[in-house]
Order: structure tokens, then C-alpha cells, then sequence
């Protein structure tokens, strides 16, 4: 079943139809009900949807159940309708596709062909109606035909076309339309002959924009024909066009004017060729090119409505009035697209249609008239209440009443003056009332009195005339620094009666206050509209126009403001020349920002610098008018980049982009290594170290180190030499070097392009003997719980330098263990016998050994000896401490602390602190205090292992801040 669109009657409903559709409204819509969504008819009858239980409507959707094709077939067509009228649908086209005068399954003779020859098999006869396709099975199903360049099957006839029959071809064939079958067989062959063109389409071919076009043409023969397409005209076919089962089918999609034209299939083998042609005619459906609009008119007044369409063949045209056919008659003219209605009525209110037809398809445009009649009002254009108008202007005041038909009088009366004794005042056609050059004497009320046969309207306003406004302070012309603030003045005189606004313009454009409060505020009152700019902007330079509206008038004052800033940044920074030491640079000038450029300043950077620096050029002194400088004093094979930044009289602008990056030419070196000196190393060692030269100053690639060395005294240098632009120490070892003897030592540079220059001559000394003598008379005493004592007796003078002694010390375990990693190391110089060792463990016991040391490392060790520190100090503070003030004297008391047995025993206790820590073996004390100084006091136990823990400090405050002193037991602070 097909549902298609577009086609159907050529006449509108019957007046019965309509009838009948009164009829139906009257029954279904009592005053209180609302209309229904539409009504349908099939094939100009309405569909009585009451007694039809196959057919419903679902909001404006009608569905039909257990379709009938004897019922059911045929045009639909919607009304859709309001209280203004009811339009129509385009119609709609139900239909079912079938069948005719094919009989299933019939067996046909078989067909007897000659191999090499053509054969036409038959699918039956051709009245059919619906959509058909048509396809082949050859022998038993699923083996269809397969189309190629020898075997075409047509969708226009159903037929099965095979250019010339092979031995492959012998069976069963069966033609498949739907459900209907024919059975056909071929056998044998014949020799070659032509070709003979048995499929091709008609002389004439319309074809519709838009649409598929698609031509056939096959052509039977020995061998087989090969089928190509042209256009007679010789253009060539667009890239849209498609060849199809092996050019049999040329299809031509999306169909255009340009494609329409004379098209020739030519069908060509060794034998012979030939040709048919068909002419394609373009034909569209109608499509609009103006339509009318909703229009309202008063009553008596004409209409004209005009629709145009274009289509091929050219569309017709008719006008329907709420669904019914508009005919031409009296007031009413209708000229194909074009319908006027002369002296409209209230009855000519109502929904119309224009109609514009073809054969290829149907369109409608709808609008809604409405015929207005109604007395004269002044609600949508009524005068305002009070006009303010300047002394000496013209005053115009309208009298637009709406009225249906128009008003046919209007008068405005001066409840003050006399109008038509005034030259200045005119009072024309149309109502409108003109005063030239107002005076004072012209206020007044004025009212429009308008007039129709339906009634009158009237309208008032009050006049009142003001004097001229005044700009008292206007701004001027200004120059400004960028971060300055400035107010520019705007104030006036006017007539108390006015409402005033002031608003102002940057450069044409309204400025918002909110939108740019953190630059821009108007101040001032009632008369004044100054503007406040804050932190001006290079961007705020340019004309500030500030308007003065009022009820009457407008005014404005303007002024330029310039604004001064550093310049912008120059341009296009770029090396023109570069060597090893100098770049010739070249730039392009930035804005000067309202003020001369007078100089710029040129920066670098290199890898190897902390930011950009600025450089040294030719001339040192670039002034504003060059573009071009010479940048001297720059290190060799390093890569650098530049930048220009430009000054002027208000101060450095923001820097250019950086230039690419350059490196400059290579060339010898041109600095030494530093702070050469060594010494130290093992027996028959020289020790040569230096401060190596940074990369940026290395001036090329292959850059090393040439060390030169000779005895004092000798003439001539040893030299060596290391690639390695890093490594700052050399280390020369023979068996022949005396120890500790001195050399010349230099060190230079070189890279690729030669040596450079060499260091200044050092002296260095070779390694020295370690010494050779142990300390003697060595001696170690306990001090505390963590410090040992150790002494010892200077070495004699011997051969070798003695620089200092080493005290080497480990607990008595760790000795025994031979743990080498918890030996403890104190080193001391110059000629001291010694040292005191810290940071021990308490009751441990240590064995320690001297011994002398030089550059070469320390000498022989002592013979061992060993102490054990002291026990640790009592971990007990004093308790229960009491104290009395008398006067300026504390007295202290204290519980004495006691010792354990792994603990040093108690000698004392340390009062403090003071300037003078006290020390006492008792458990009390006395203290005179000064009047004037806070104390804080904290009581500790002495012992030989150290001190202990300290008590809770006890603070006393200045005396004189007390006016009653009074003793208080101290337990817990």
C-alpha cells in the first residue's frame, strides 16, 4: 500500500459538501464546545466518522484499521477551521499496488536460440499498476541473474535482454514480479551480426526538478555490444551522472534546467553500431515567489491580494474563501494570481487561499482577512499629557485617532489662544497642528476632536515652553602622562522645568559607567556631568563628546585628550652581520605614544645569562632617529638573541620581540684558566688544579687545557694536555720527584682554531712524606660524663712537615671489633699538645692514639692508652623548693637530691642564672636582689659527670613593682 502526496482532484468540495459541513459544526459545537481539530473527506464526500468503526481521528490525524482497497482507495483532504474561517490541506493519495493479467506459475514453451544470437525473454504482459520490480532466477532459487555488459533485465518492461546467448546460458528461466512466475529456456547459437538496440527510452522524456532520472537502452549482438552515452550538444556529463550495470542504465540524480537537453545511446561491436536518442524536458512543480499576508482593513476600503508561482509547465491559478471556491462576480475580481474585493463588508472576513497548480504538484498560501469597523480611539496614539517645547522652536502635534472607516473630521482647539488668528500656527488635512517659533504666549491646552458614523473620540495635551539651556563649562583640548587622573567639566543653565541628563561619548561609543567604573565616574549634580577619568590609559587617548539631553533639546561639547606614554615595543629585531664579536642589528620603529622617541637601548641574552643584560654598542649612544646599530664586546661561539627597547621623554617603553637566535663566530681563545695552584697527592705525585674556563668564554668547539710544569731553578717546561673542558685538576706522577719540592706551574686554553693564552706562573709543591715519628708521653683524663681530656708531648723537629696532630678515639668494644667506620677523628693545627673531646657516652671506656699529620696524610699512630668518662649527672631536678622575701634578700630551700648507684654522686648545686652563676654544697641560700631587675632562677645538682637537670624556673619580678611582699611555698610553677 502507497499513501502519496501531492496528487488527487482538481476542483474544490461541492456546495453539498459544504452543507453537509454545517450541518455537522451546527450538531457537534454547541456555543460552549470548541471546534474540533479538522474534518476529512475521501474523494470530495465527508467521512462520517460517527458510524464508521474503521476510521478515527487522533488530534488531527485520521487512521484507518484493516485497510480495504475497494473502500479505502482514493484523495484526501483535510478542513482546518476557527471562528475566522477554515483552510484546506494539500490533498493526499491513498492507493494499492497490484497485479494485472499475470498468472502464477505459468510454463511457457521453450525458446530455441542459435549461440552467438540475442534472445528477449517475456515476463508477461505489461498492464500492471503499483510499484513493480522485476528479476530473474535462473534454473533454482537463489540463483538470480546476474546483469553485466551481455545481460540486462528492464525495470520498465520486466523483459530479459541477453546480447548474445553462450552455451553457459542453457536452462530454466523464471521471471519474479512480486509473487506472479513464468518459466522460459534457451537454447543454441548463431554466428556475429550487428548491434540491435532492443531497450532504449522514449524520443521525449519529461522529467520533473529534483528528481532521479534514469534512461535505458541494451542492445542485442555478436559480439557483445559495448554501450556509451553522449550528449548531442557536446557538454560534458557532471560528475553526478552514474553509468549503471555496465552502461546500460544512465542515471541522472538531483535533476536541474541545465540538465535537460538531447541524449544519445550508441551501441557499437565489430560488426557494426548503432544509436537511438530521447530528448529530457525540464518540468518542476509550482513553487511560490510572493504570497499575500494576513491583512485587516477598515469597512469600505478595497483589497488586493497577488500570488505568483513558477513552475513548468506554468501553473494555474483559483482562490478559495474558508475551503469553498472563490468565483469572480461583482465586488469581487479575480485575474489568475491576483483577487481584488472592492467597498469591503463585515461578510468578506474570512481565511483565503491561493491555489497554484501543475501537473507535477500542488501549492497553497494562506491568510486571514479581517474587515474593522469601529469608532474612533485614542488608545494607541493618544497625545501625551504635558509637551515641553524650547522658546523659538516649531511644535508639531498629531492627531492620529484609529477609527474604522477613518474619521471623517478632526479639530484641534486652543483653549488659550485663537489658532486661526495666529500666522504661525497651521492646521493640516490630516489633523496635524504645526506652531513655528513658540512663544510663552502659545501654552496652553490643546485637544484633537476626531468623528466616524460610529462615533467621537477626543484627546488633550498640555503646552508649556522653556528658555534655551547653556553650557557654562565645557572641557578642553588636553595632553596627559599615562597613570594621571583628570576630571574633564561639563556644567549648564536651564529652565527649572526641564528633567536634565548628561551622558558622554569616547570616541563615538557611549561609555558605561558600571560596565567601566575602575577608570571612568561622572560627578557632580543636577547641572553638572563631569567626568572623572582615574589611571588613564594609552587606550583612553581620542574625543570625549559629552550630551546634554532635556525635554526640548540636546546638546553637546567635546574636547581631545591626548595621552603621553613610554613607546610601544619596535619590530622585526633582526642580525644582518655577525663575527665573533659584534652583531649588526636592524629594527623597525613602535608607536611613539604621543611622545618623540629619543633613544634605544639594546639587550642580549645567551644561555649562559640570568635574564636579558644590556650591551655595549657602536655608536654607544642610539638616538630615536636610527634604526640600525652595531652591538660590540660579545664572547665567541655562544648563541645569542636580541631585543630593542625604545625611551622617550616619559620613560622606557615594553621590549620588542626577540630576534632569532645566533651564534657568533669562532676564534682562538682569549682567556686563561684562574686560580691555578695544587699541591698534596701521594709520593711522587705533582698536583696541578685550576678554575676552569665557563663554557660562554670557551670561543669554539674543541676546547681543552695545556699544562705546563718545570723544577724551580730549570728552563725547560713539561707540557700536557687535556680535551676535557670540565676536568680542573691534572695529577703528574714519576718515581724521580723529590718530595715537597717546588714547581713553575701554568696553565693555558685551546679550542679548534689554536691555543690561547696562558695563566701567570704559580708555584706549586710536590707530594710530601707523610711523618715518620709517633707522638710520645700521651695522656688522658675524664672531665665529665662526656668529655675526655687528651695531651701528649710535640714531636722534635724531623724531615718531614708536621702541619698538626690527629686524636683518633673509639670505645673500648668498637676497638676490639675493629670497626674502622665508628672511629672518632679530632684534628687540631699548628703546634698545640692538646685537646678536649666531646659528645661522648657517659661510664664508657675509650681507647685514643695521636698522631702528626702533613698534606700527605697523617703519620704513625701513638701507642693506645684508654679512660673512661665519668658517670652521667643525676636526671633529678631539686625538689620542693620554698622561698622567702625579706626586703631585697631571697632566701632559697630545696630538698637535696639523691643519687643512684649508676650515677655520679652529688658536689654541689649551681643557683642561677646571674651575671655570677652561685655555687653551694648546701641545700639553702641566700640572695640580694636588685629593685630594678627581673630574675628568673633554676636550681641544679653538680656532680663530676656534669650538671643535672634543672629545677622549674622561678621567676621574681622587679621589687619596685610590689607594694606587699610576702613569702609563698614554690612546688610547681
Amino acid at each position: 500500500m502507497t499513501f502519496n502526496r501531492g496528487g488527487g482532484l482538481r476542483h474544490n468540495l461541492s456546495s453539498i459538501y459544504h452543507a453537509a459541513l454545517s450541518s455537522i459544526l451546527r450538531k457537534i459545537r454547541p456555543n460552549s464546545i470548541p471546534y474540533p481539530p479538522g474534518l476529512w473527506s475521501l474523494n470530495g464526500t465527508l467521512i462520517d466518522l460517527g458510524n464508521d468503526y474503521r476510521r478515527r481521528m487522533s488530534g488531527g490525524s485520521l487512521i484507518i484499521s484493516n485497510l480495504d482497497k475497494d473502500q479505502d482507495t482514493g484523495v484526501y483532504q483535510c478542513m482546518a477551521f476557527n471562528t475566522w474561517g477554515s483552510i484546506l490541506t494539500r490533498r493526499a493519495s491513498l492507493q494499492f499496488a497490484y497485479l494485472d493479467n499475470f498468472k502464477t506459475q505459468t510454463v511457457r514453451s521453450a525458446v530455441n536460440v542459435r549461440e552467438g544470437q540475442g534472445v528477449v525473454l517475456l515476463c508477461g504482459p505489461p498492464a500492471h499498476s503499483g510499484e513493480l520490480t522485476f528479476a530473474w532466477i535462473f534454473n533454482e532459487y537463489p540463483y538470480f541473474v546476474q546483469q553485466d555488459n551481455r545481460r540486462f533485465v528492464s525495470q520498465e518492461t520486466g523483459s530479459l535482454y541477453i546480447a548474445k546467448v553462450e552455451p553457459s546460458d542453457v536452462g530454466n528461466y523464471t521471471c519474479v514480479v512480486n509473487n506472479t512466475v513464468t518459466r522460459e529456456k534457451v537454447l543454441r547459437v548463431m554466428g556475429e551480426y550487428e548491434p540491435k538496440i532492443e531497450v532504449h527510452f522514449p524520443d521525449s522524456v519529461p522529467a520533473a526538478k529534483e528528481s532521479v532520472v534514469k534512461l535505458e537502452c541494451f542492445a542485442l549482438g555478436n559480439p557483445v555490444p559495448e554501450i556509451s552515452w553522449r550528449r548531442t550538444s557536446g557538454v560534458p556529463f557532471p560528475s553526478k551522472v552514474k553509468m549503471k550495470n555496465s552502461n546500460a542504465v544512465l542515471e541522472i540524480p538531483n535533476f536541474q534546467q541545465e540538465d535537460a537537453g538531447t541524449y544519445e545511446c550508441m551501441a557499437e561491436n565489430r560488426r557494426g553500431k548503432n544509436a537511438a536518442r530521447g530528448r529530457i524536458s525540464f518540468h518542476a512543480k509550482p513553487h511560490w515567489l510572493q504570497t499575500m499576508t494576513d491583512t485587516a482593513l477598515s469597512i469600505e476600503e478595497n483589497l488586493f491580494w497577488e500570488c505568483k508561482a513558477s513552475g513548468k509547465p506554468k501553473p494555474s491559478f483559483s482562490w478559495l474563501k474558508n475551503g469553498e471556491q472563490l468565483m469572480a462576480e461583482g465586488r469581487v475580481q479575480i485575474e489568475n494570481g491576483a483577487l481584488s474585493i472592492a467597498v469591503l463588508n463585515l461578510s468578506d472576513s474570512g481565511m483565503y487561499q491561493c491555489v497554484a497548480e501543475n501537473k507535477h504538484g500542488i501549492i497553497y498560501s494562506s491568510a486571514q482577512l479581517m474587515v474593522l469597523a469601529s469608532p474612533p480611539s485614542f488608545s494607541k496614539s493618544p497625545l501625551r499629557a504635558l509637551l515641553k517645547a524650547r522658546s523659538g522652536s516649531e511644535v508639531t502635534l498629531e492627531c492620529k485617532p484609529q477609527a474604522s472607516p477613518p474619521a471623517i473630521s478632526s479639530t484641534l482647539v486652543n483653549t488659550v489662544i485663537n489658532c486661526s488668528a495666529s500666522l504661525r500656527i497651521t492646521l493640516l488635512p490630516n489633523g496635524t497642528l504645526k506652531i513655528a517659533n513658540v512663544t510663552r504666549q502659545d501654552a496652553g491646552s490643546y485637544t484633537c476632536i476626531a468623528k466616524n458614523q460610529f462615533g467621537t473620540a477626543s484627546t488633550t495635551v498640555r503646552l508649556l515652553i522653556t528658555e534655551h539651556t547653556r553650557i557654562t563649562m565645557r572641557p578642553t583640548n588636553m595632553e596627559i602622562i599615562v597613570g594621571e587622573s583628570i576630571v574633564l567639566p561639563c556644567q549648564i543653565a536651564c529652565d527649572p522645568a526641564l528633567d536634565v541628563s548628561f551622558s558622554w561619548a569616547f570616541n563615538g561609543q557611549l561609555i558605561d559607567f558600571q560596565r567601566d567604573s575602575d577608570h571612568f565616574e561622572r560627578v557632580g549634580g543636577s547641572i553638572s556631568g563631569d567626568l572623572m577619568i582615574r589611571n588613564i590609559q594609552l587606550n583612553h587617548g581620542g574625543k570625549y563628546v559629552c550630551v546634554i539631553d532635556t525635554d526640548v533639546e540636546s546638546l553637546s561639547t567635546s574636547a581631545i585628550l591626548v595621552v603621553k606614554g613610554p613607546p610601544g615595543p619596535p619590530d622585526k629585531v633582526a642580525v644582518e652581520e655577525i663575527t665573533d664579536s659584534t652583531a649588526q642589528l636592524s629594527w623597525t620603529p613602535g608607536r611613539d605614544n604621543g611622545s618623540p622617541i629619543t633613544g634605544y637601548i639594546i639587550q642580549a641574552r645567551t644561555p649562559f645569562t640570568v635574564g636579558w643584560q644590556a650591551v655595549d654598542t657602536v655608536p654607544e649612544v642610539v638616538n630615536g632617529n636610527m634604526l640600525t646599530a652595531t652591538v660590540v664586546g660579545l664572547n665567541a661561539w655562544v648563541e645569542y638573541e636580541f631585543r630593542v627597547v625604545a625611551r622617550n621623554a616619559v620613560g622606557l617603553g615594553e621590549p620588542s620581540p626577540s630576534s632569532a637566535k645566533t651564534r657568533t663566530e669562532d676564534t682562538i681563545p682569549d682567556t686563561a684558566p684562574t686560580d691555578v695552584g695544587g699541591g698534596g697527592g701521594t709520593r711522587s705525585e705533582l698536583v696541578i688544579t685550576w678554575e676552569p674556563v665557563p663554557e660562554e668564554l670557551q670561543n669554539g668547539e674543541g676546547f681543552g687545557y695545556i699544562i705546563a710544569f718545570r723544577p724551580v731553578g730549570t728552563v725547560t717546561w713539561t707540557r700536557a694536555v687535556i680535551s676535557t673542558p670540565g676536568v680542573a685538576r691534572y695529577v703528574y706522577r714519576n718515581d724521580t720527584i723529590p718530595p715537597f719540592a717546588p714547581f713553575d706551574v701554568k696553565v693555558g686554553a685551546y679550542n679548534n682554531r689554536g691555543e690561547g693564552p696562558f695563566s701567570s706562573i704559580a708555584t706549586v709543591y710536590s707530594a710530601e712524606e707523610v711523618p715518620t715519628v709517633a707522638p710520645k708521653r700521651v695522656r688522658a683524663r675524664s672531665v665529665s660524663a662526656v668529655q675526655i681530656e687528651v695531651v701528649w708531648e710535640a714531636l722534635p723537629v724531623i724531615p718531614e712537615r708536621v702541619l698538626g696532630y690527629e686524636v683518633r678515639y673509639d670505645s673500648l668494644q668498637n676497638y676490639y671489633d675493629t670497626k674502622p667506620d665508628t672511629i672518632g677523628k679530632v684534628r687540631i693545627s699548628g703546634n698545640y699538645t692538646l685537646v678536649n673531646i666531646t659528645g661522648l657516652r657517659a661510664n664508657t671506656a675509650y681507647y685514643l692514639s695521636v698522631a702528626a699529620f702533613n698534606t700527605a696524610g697523617p703519620g704513625p699512630q701513638s701507642a693506645p692508652i684508654n679512660t673512661t668518662t665519668k658517670k652521667p649527672p643525676p636526671d633529678r631536678a631539686p625538689l620542693n623548693i620554698k622561698w622567702t622575701m625579706i626586703g631585697s634578700t631571697l632566701t632559697l630551700h630545696w630538698d637535696p637530691v639523691l643519687t643512684m648507684e649508676t650515677e655520679s654522686k652529688v658536689t654541689g648545686y649551681s643557683v642561677g642564672p646571674f651575671s655570677l652563676t652561685i655555687l653551694t654544697n648546701k641545700t639553702t641560700v641566700e640572695l640580694s636582689l636588685s629593685a630594678n631587675d627581673n630574675y628568673l632562677i633554676q636550681i641544679k645538682a653538680m656532680s663530676e659527670g656534669g650538671e643535672g637537670v634543672g629545677s622549674e624556673p622561678i621567676h621574681i619580678h622587679k621589687l619596685s613593682e610590689f607594694t606587699v611582699v610576702f613569702p609563698l611555698p614554690i612546688t610547681s610553677l
